[in-house]
């Protein structure tokens, strides 16, 4: 960053809190050395599966998730209503619903989700519940699944269950992906609050895992290219196609393997989904800084 006549260069590796190198003006104030891989005598991370968090969500005991997920509730949408209200950024989330007498709960779920993000990229102070390290993928998560809950009259147990659902849908994907990628993560976030709608639907298993796989054939690829308005735009493009591939998950239509990056089983195109992230947007990362950069 540059201001006043002065420079500052942070960086950051592989989490959002791991900070290598600090400079001010071109001086090191902090430097550390990149970390090595986990040695053999460290606990391997534990790796989710998509039918083990939905069965999570559908049993686990409230009082172990409730105040995590009630404080996620309360706080992004305090936050999404501060970016419908105010001059925010881009003003996508008021944009979507501009001139719409009655609108759609799709169309309130795309707007909620970015109103929180125009608020949120633009300098409002207020604290979000994060997903993967990420506010905006936790508003992402979010509002999409408390304006359905709304919508369907769901119970409070319910909309605790599906954001548990959504959450850890997202999670999973990201664990593939990487924290800190060139691949969007609002479309992970996307796809978690389209399976937490599913869930609020009584959808079974399988509509659940062929709406995440629908998800996410729609939208991966979309690139990160830093927090920024445009950001709310791309939330609300996410939250939609999730929402797609809700709607012909419930029809029994499906993207299937063979077709694109999609493989046979959703663990599976999760992975790939990663092998697009780490490998094939390793270099789209570098160029992509190397944009935002230029003059």
């Amino acid at each position: 960053m540059r201001a006043g006549g002065h420079t500052s260069e942070v960086r950051i590796v592989d989490t959002h809190t791991n900070v290598v190198l600090l400079k001010r003006d071109q001086e090191e104030i902090l430097k550390r050395e990149l970390a090595e891989p986990a040695s053999g005598d460290q606990e391997d991370p534990v790796t989710l599966e998509v039918r083990k968090v939905i069965d999570y969500a559908r049993t686990c005991r409230l009082e172990d998730v409730a105040e995590t997920i009630e404080n996620q509730i309360m706080c992004n949408t305090a936050l999404s209503r501060e970016g419908m209200a105010g001059g925010w950024g881009a003003e996508i989330g008021k944009k979507l619903l501009l001139g719409e007498e009655n609108p759609s709960v799709q169309m309130r779920a795309m707007a909620a989700a970015a109103a929180g993000s125009d608020a949120r990229m633009s300098g409002c102070e207020m604290p979000a519940v994060i997903n993967s390290g990420s506010g905006n993928q936790g508003l992402t998560i979010t509002m999409p699944v408390v304006e359905y809950a709304k919508e369907l009259e769901s119970s409070h147990e319910e909309l605790i269950r599906a954001l548990v659902l959504a959450n850890l849908t997202a999670v999973r994907i990201k664990q593939s992906i990487g924290y800190l990628s060139a691949y969007c993560g609002a479309v992970c976030a996307g796809c978690g609050a389209a399976a937490g709608v599913a869930y609020l639907h009584g959808a079974d298993d399988t509509v659940i895992e062929h709406t995440i796989v629908n998800g996410l054939a729609i939208l991966s690829g979309t690139i990160c290219d830093g927090a920024k308005p445009s950001c709310a735009a791309k939330i609300a493009m996410a939250v939609n196609a999730g929402l797609l591939g809700f709607h012909m998950a419930q029809k029994g239509k499906e993207f299937v393997h063979g077709e694109g990056i999609i493989k046979k089983g959703i663990e599976n195109t999760i992975e790939e989904v990663g092998t697009l992230s780490r490998d094939g947007m390793n270099y789209t990362n570098k160029v992509i800084l190397d944009i935002m950069v230029k003059d």
